[in-house]
């Protein structure tokens, strides 16, 4: 009996260590990022795992885009990237039968303004060379794929790369700078929340294009991403992580008014809690795991040659803890 406790508790430890100790996860700008805010804060993803009896040391990273984060998951450097549909379905299709990546979640579904100052620029078709447009990661964003769709639609078939040349690689925080300084070459901005907002509080700047619009209807912002070996190789920090998220989720839609003072404690926003409030009791903006509308992207990304593979269903990009959800 002594030889199959101690055997028992070997197997144990063994199977403790068999899980990384530390672990990196990346997020970006915006309360879109809340939910991650919060876990890093709070330590969530320690707590969950610490349950499941795992001593984890996260570490936590800022990018201004998913396509770099993509290159940090791809090294093992980076075990959780975040962002939109975009890089998701980019690196999807480019790591299909090897890494194998997939979504963990979504985070929540938002629409995102194009934002300008430029009084002559109404619609899309008023862009010239002399706008220059900020965006997150040209080409890849879930921003720029977004302008590439309305292109299609504004100008016609083929020509979903035309204001592909107006567009200007930039982290949020830098591109509200330069839109509202009126002195810089940046003339609109594909941001989110809640930079959208507050630009649209000075006198001059107009939006221009709203995503949902372009989708038609309410779609999935920024979602969670991971390989299929760090899944199968760290199933219980994979679990913690789901947890951890879907507390925080549960958190901000329990709590408005607490999430908003979350967010200007955590990001060091000048923002008041009144206005960060208004925009998470705005319909539109809701934090949420289920998939919303990505197929329409996914389905854009394969016409246009951006993606050689296509999934049969949402399914396909999400790992299975979400397939019971609504998605689409």
């Amino acid at each position: 009996m002594a030889a199959a406790f101690a055997c028992a508790c070997a197997a144990a430890m063994l199977d403790a260590r068999a899980e990384m100790t530390e672990i990196n996860v990346a997020e970006q700008y915006g309360i879109g990022y809340l939910p991650l805010m919060l876990m890093e804060e709070q330590k969530l993803i320690e707590k969950h795992a610490k349950v499941a009896g795992v001593d984890v040391k996260v570490g936590w990273a800022k990018f201004a885009g998913g396509n770099v984060m993509n290159d940090a998951l791809l090294s093992g450097s980076l075990q959780f990237a975040s962002g939109g549909v975009g890089p998701l379905v980019t690196l999807w299709a480019r790591t299909k039968g090897n890494l194998d990546m997939k979504a963990v979640a979504a985070i929540n579904s938002m629409p995102l303004y194009l934002n300008s100052r430029n009084p002559n620029v109404k619609t899309i078709r008023d862009l010239t060379d002399k706008d220059k447009i900020a965006l997150p990661a040209v080409k890849v964003s879930i921003q720029a794929v977004t302008l590439q769709m309305a292109a299609e639609k504004a100008f016609g078939e083929g020509q979903a790369n035309r204001l592909d040349p107006l567009t200007v690689s930039m982290a949020h925080p830098d591109a509200q700078v330069a839109l509202l300084s009126g002195q810089s070459e940046i003339t609109a901005h594909f941001g989110s929340p809640p930079f959208q907002y507050q630009q649209l509080e000075r006198s001059g700047v107009h939006t221009v294009l709203d995503s949902y619009e372009v989708l038609g209807g309410p779609a999935t912002f920024n979602l969670v991403w991971t390989t299929s070996k760090f899944r199968n190789e760290n199933p219980k920090l994979y679990d913690a992580f789901v947890k951890a998220l879907d507390e925080a989720i549960a958190q901000i839609n329990r709590d408005k008014r607490a999430a908003a003072e979350a967010y200007l404690r955590i990001s060091k926003d000048k923002d008041s809690v009144d206005n960060i409030l208004r925009m998470l009791n705005d319909p539109n903006v809701v934090y949420t795991t289920t998939p919303q509308n990505v197929m329409k992207y996914v389905s854009f990304m394969q016409k246009t040659g951006t993606i050689k593979v296509k999934p049969e269903s949402w399914k396909d990009l999400f790992f299975p803890n979400v397939h019971a959800l609504p998605g689409s």
